[in-house]
């Protein structure tokens, strides 16, 4: 390898090479001569050094090898690289300033002079050579302050909101409970009531959705559960409710006979009824002309759905007929299919007072937590169908196992929440809290879950992208 490279340096010598880099030199001493003519101290200082560094790469490529040091050729790259970082940390000469530049202030002034104010001759400008104090450099956020930085700026729902829906909603419902007992007075309607997760506190970005319940009084000795798994359905999720006792108490001795489809109280009877009168009996001009709003029922939509328009809300209100029987909570709200005698078991009732109930015991931030995921998955779109019951059970669940749920823990359990809900997406079960044979995902469509699975699974290691 030695007699290599002195077989290399011979043949540079014997091409000339020596005679290109004495001119070289030869040039650089006439650009170094008249550098401080033409670009000043500060510039000549550069070239200076620049010329130095291309001097010493030049002298090192063709200077022949030490034979006894292997490490020479490191040595000479790791000279050089240290030659060229000496180049780029010069500092650069000032640009040559323009004409119309001078007549601007180097240095703004730290408050402007108020009209008439003198300013006090002591006070003498800083020079143009002081340094400037250097800002402070931003500071991280922990996943904990971004956490409630977010919770307390992005989530609230405006004030007039808050206080308008509810009413609207009271005012509204007053009127259809009036047509109700005018239109069906032999129908034993309940007194209808406004619920949502506005009035219990769990509502984020906007008040735009809130429910009407309208209670159906069954007579308990003409009418029984039947648990949706011991039917054809096999869906633990739905009831139906059977009318009994026929051979003592005939069809007609309950008013809500008239619904009544094989035996069973049907949902869907009741839910077409209803709608048949929301859209052509009832006078909503009439009502929202009183209320200071526009009121239109929602026609093509197989739920009970009115959409409120005021000055300062949109609004939509879905009305529910519910059973309570058997300490059950039954919504006609029957899946699709040709099953239409199916009721749907709430738990909602029963979820907020659960975390509510736990949250008061150990001044936990379930609510908090709940709230930033409801937020999460309404603003994303993969996530929509994830938020509400899903959440809320999951969080139950995380109850059980003793989790720390005080506030300086809130980034912890969001981050478990996270991951819990990844490990049950990939097993496609999410039991409910009150009652395990209940799959709560059972309503998703495989490609939901796949999306949903995957926007999550980002986000474990990531949890500030589902903040943005």
């Amino acid at each position: 390898m030695a007699a290599f490279w002195q077989q290399r340096g011979r043949r540079q010598d014997s091409g000339g090479l020596g005679s290109v880099i004495d001119g070289l030199g030869s040039v650089f001493d006439v650009l170094l001569a008249n550098a401080r003519l033409v670009l000043g101290v500060s510039g000549a200082a550069v070239l200076a050094i620049a010329t130095l560094a291309v001097k010493r790469l030049i002298d090192r490529a063709t200077s022949p090898r030490d034979e006894g040091d292997p490490k020479a050729e490191q040595k000479t790259l790791e000279e050089s690289w240290q030659d060229l970082a000496l180049i780029k940390t010069t500092p650069k000469s000032p640009k040559k300033q323009k004409r119309e530049d001078l007549s601007e202030p180097l240095l703004s002034p730290a408050r402007p002079l108020v009209p008439g104010e003198v300013q006090d001759p002591r006070v003498s400008p800083a020079p143009l050579g002081a340094p400037r104090a250097k800002s402070s450099p931003l500071r991280c956020l922990t996943l904990q302050e971004k956490l409630l930085s977010h919770y307390s700026s992005r989530l609230a729902v405006p004030e007039i909101q808050v206080s308008l829906v509810p009413q609207l909603a009271r005012s509204i419902s007053i009127q259809l409970q009036n047509f109700l007992r005018s239109k069906c007075p032999e129908l034993p309607f309940g007194r209808l009531f406004v619920s949502g997760v506005l009035l219990d506190g769990l509502e984020v970005l906007a008040a735009d959705h809130i429910h009407l319940m309208l209670p159906v009084v069954l007579d308990t000795g003409l009418w029984s559960l039947i648990p949706g798994e011991d039917t054809v359905v096999r869906n633990p999720q739905y009831w139906m409710i059977k009318r009994i006792d026929l051979g003592y108490f005939p069809r007609g001795c309950s008013p809500w006979d008239r619904f009544m489809v094989g035996g069973y109280l049907s949902s869907n009877v009741l839910s077409e009824t209803l709608h048949k009168m929301l859209v052509g009996s009832i006078n909503w001009p009439a009502i929202g002309g009183l209320l200071g709003c526009v009121i239109y029922p929602v026609v093509a939509s197989r739920e009970l759905k009115l959409e409120v328009k005021h000055d300062q809300v949109e609004l939509s209100i879905t009305l529910f007929p519910m059973v309570e029987m058997e300490d059950k909570v039954l919504l006609a709200v029957p899946p699709e299919g040709l099953v239409e005698n199916l009721w749907l078991e709430s738990f909602y009732r029963a979820e907020v007072s659960k975390v509510k109930e736990l949250d008061a015991a150990d001044s936990g931030v379930r609510q908090r937590c709940l709230r930033i995921l409801n937020g999460v998955c309404r603003s994303h779109p993969s996530l929509h169908k994830l938020g509400g019951s899903p959440v809320t059970h999951l969080i139950l669940h995380l109850s059980d196992t003793g989790s720390d749920w005080a506030e300086e823990s809130l980034a912890d359990r969001f981050q478990q929440v996270l991951e819990e809900l990844v490990a049950y997406l990939e097993k496609g079960v999410l039991p409910s809290y009150f009652n395990p044979k209940i799959n709560l995902f059972s309503e998703l469509l495989e490609e939901e879950i796949d999306e949903m699975g995957f926007v999550l699974y980002r986000a474990m290691s990531e949890p500030e992208l589902l903040l943005e």
